[in-house]
């Protein structure tokens, strides 16, 4: 059985499940969300405010979304009511980042600026033009524009300079050496 499947997702104070056959909607103070409930799956509510994910069959399909599923819902359950953040920095002589009508402008040794547009949902900010602070309800879409504006120039391991998470390190190789 799947040990992620079996646990129990609590639900907060201020967030409210809408169940169906079909739909599971979740609704909280940063938004609301919803998503198709797999025919091979079931939704138990408790009452102690927690939900529980039920396999309706022991098929390998069903099997391998039960994991899935459950973190899914509890990723809803908790965007909803927290809301999901990612900060990546700017490191290099001259790079630096602006935001302008909701849009991402970035300097990063191109000789042209990048522009990146805000997908719906997903709030962008820029701290001292040199961290960028991407927040939204959905963890598969902040996570997604993250590493999309992270692909525009991602850390090179010589000089250690283009787009890194927050605390992330980059192992610097060493450079040539003389004879």
């Amino acid at each position: 059985m799947s040990r992620i499947g079996k646990q129990i997702i609590r639900i907060p104070s201020g967030v409210s499940i809408k169940l169906t056959d079909e739909r599971i909607n979740v609704k909280g103070p940063k938004g609301e969300s919803q998503r198709s409930i797999p025919s091979c799956l079931s939704i138990v509510e408790k009452n102690d405010n927690s939900l529980q994910i039920l396999r309706k069959d022991e098929s390998i399909s069903s099997r391998e979304m039960h994991g899935l599923f459950r973190s899914l819902v509890s990723n809803m359950v908790i965007g909803t009511s927290n809301g999901f953040t990612k900060i990546l920095e700017l490191k290099g002589v001259g790079y630096k980042a602006n935001i302008d009508k909701k849009a991402l402008n970035l300097a990063v040794g191109f000789s042209h600026p990048v522009r990146i547009e805000a997908p719906p949902g997903i709030e962008l900010s820029v701290e001292n033009n040199t961290t960028i602070k991407i927040s939204g309800i959905d963890k598969e879409k902040v996570g997604l524009i993250s590493q999309q504006i992270r692909s525009i120039k991602p850390p090179e391991p010589y000089k250690g300079k283009g787009i890194l998470y927050k605390g992330e390190v980059i192992q610097l190789k060493v450079g040539k050496s003389s004879k």
